[in-house]
């Protein structure tokens, strides 16, 4: 599935964020966030969603969670 915003492109078949008609390298995790949040337009996505869909529910620290949401900030 394609979804387009922006100047921005994330092609979930090929795992590969385009900004501008460039390739943006993003870590996995990364590419997961803004897959959920590409996936929930119409809503507020919520941390335990984030950390449902990023790390399969695993334990991680607000510190993780808050980097990945600033490297997909800066992706876009």
């Amino acid at each position: 599935m394609i979804y387009r915003f922006d100047s921005c492109l994330l092609d979930t078949d090929r795992h590969v964020l385009m900004r501008a008609g460039d390739a943006v390298p993003v870590e996995p995790q990364v590419f997961d966030l803004l897959l959920l949040l590409l996936s929930h337009p119409d809503r507020l996505v919520t941390r335990d969603e984030i950390i449902e869909a990023v790390w399969q529910g695993r334990i991680v620290s607000e510190s993780a969670i808050s980097a990945r949401i600033a490297s997909a900030r800066k992706a876009v």
